[in-house]
């Protein structure tokens, strides 16, 4: 089954999504298009590297997929296909591929070069390239004939979190608010789990709040499911579904989620002190 996915930061009011799935469909009738989403903040690419490395490795290898998020044409710009993870990845040379794969290596990246000497012609990058594109691909198309290795793409530094040893505290940065509120961090799990070692007690500290425990998974908030209407609105730390370190309300949402409830940002620290 070909399958081509489209993630941007177009939204759904204009004609512009529309209008990509339509090139695809007069290229490939048989293909089957799945929106990832098209409510990215316009050019944020951190927003787009989350949502897509957290949704890619659920298709089938051999997936395309589009990412026209700050994508527009100008003179300058480079259009790239990235072969990664047994999947291809189209987007421009705007660093949001090295984000996405900040710790995998491509196994190919190429320059879109098939549309080369008619670059007067492009109105609209994610149909008069990334849509052919794609469905050359999808119909067995080598990426060689549509473009040429390339070895120079652009790089963005993703936020680590950074553990110091000395002062035993770890510091986070928040990368990700989703829908329902929630506060994403960039500590992982594993880096979490390593930074345990030796000491019995931590706290996790943002603002003027503090945690003491960190939750497996969202519905381990609640210990006694006779009375979970008691739970709403209580304040936790989990590790989510992408094993990231998340701040929470149960059963909270955009309005009354800890975002708002916490008042944190995108950019803002969250530390985890370690007390043995």
């Amino acid at each position: 089954m070909a399958v081509i996915t489209f993630t941007s930061d177009y939204g759904l009011i204009d004609h512009r999504v529309a209008a990509v799935k339509g090139k695809i469909l007069t290229l490939k009738e048989d293909v089957t298009i799945v929106d990832i989403t098209h409510e990215i903040q316009a050019y944020n690419l951190l927003q787009t590297a989350y949502i897509v490395r957290n949704a890619y490795p659920f298709f089938p290898k051999g997936t395309v997929h589009i990412i026209s998020v700050d994508s527009f044409h100008t003179p300058e710009r480079k259009f790239l296909l990235y072969k990664a993870d047994g999947h291809y990845f189209i987007a421009a040379d705007n660093g949001i591929l090295s984000l996405i794969f900040y710790d995998l290596k491509p196994e190919a990246v190429y320059e879109i070069t098939f549309n080369s000497g008619y670059e007067d012609d492009l109105h609209f990058t994610s149909t008069d390239i990334f849509a052919p594109v794609a469905v050359h691909l999808q119909n067995g198309g080598l990426p060689e004939v549509i473009g040429r290795k390339f070895k120079e793409p652009k790089q963005l530094s993703f936020p680590r979190a950074v553990f110091n040893e000395s002062e035993r505290f770890l510091v986070g940065e928040i990368m990700y608010v989703d829908n329902f509120g929630n506060v994403v961090s960039n500590i992982h799990r594993k880096f979490f789990e390593k930074c345990c070692i030796g000491y019995d007690r931590f706290i996790v500290k943002f603002r003027n709040l503090a945690l003491s425990r960190i939750h497996n998974q969202y519905t381990d908030i609640v210990y006694d499911w006779t009375k979970e209407h008691e739970f709403h609105g209580k304040a936790a730390a989990v590790f989510n579904d992408a094993d990231l370190l998340e701040l929470t309300i149960y059963k909270g949402n955009r309005d009354n989620g800890a975002k708002t409830l916490f008042g944190l940002q995108v950019g803002e620290n969250i530390y985890v002190e370690f007390e043995k």
